[in-house]
């Protein structure tokens, strides 16, 4: 193994691109869980689909904060998994715990996603 050497912390613009650029990256990577490409489909469907139903310009916006959390808890769960993944390569307990957990993070959030839609379609 070799020894990488940390860089230097960036400041000022410099660092608000760096950040942006660090976030790309992030959405690079989660475009290769399957998971992510559904929701951002389903976000995009609904997105298309709730104001040709009728449905008010706030119930949208509230749709896609909520689809964003679950895009946020997505990218969360993802990380959760590459570092649990580094940490016990082989099963255990500890591993699998770690992931289920992350796993009901992102159910609970579907769920809401779900009976918001539910509320904005039928309320």
């Amino acid at each position: 193994m070799t020894d990488k050497i940390k860089p230097q912390r960036k400041t000022g613009v410099a660092h608000f691109f760096a950040a942006a650029s660090y976030s790309f990256m992030g959405f690079q990577r989660l475009l290769q869980e399957s998971a992510f490409r559904q929701e951002t489909f389903a976000a995009l469907a609904g997105l298309i689909a709730l104001p040709l139903l009728g449905v008010e310009l706030p119930r949208v916006l509230g749709f896609l904060i909520l689809m964003l959390m679950l895009m946020a808890v997505e990218a969360l769960n993802t990380a959760l998994e590459e570092i649990v993944d580094h940490l016990s390569p082989e099963w255990s307990q500890f591993a699998k715990n770690a992931k289920d957990l992350g796993s009901f993070a992102v159910a609970c959030l579907i769920g809401a996603n779900a009976l918001y839609l539910l509320w904005a379609l039928f309320l």
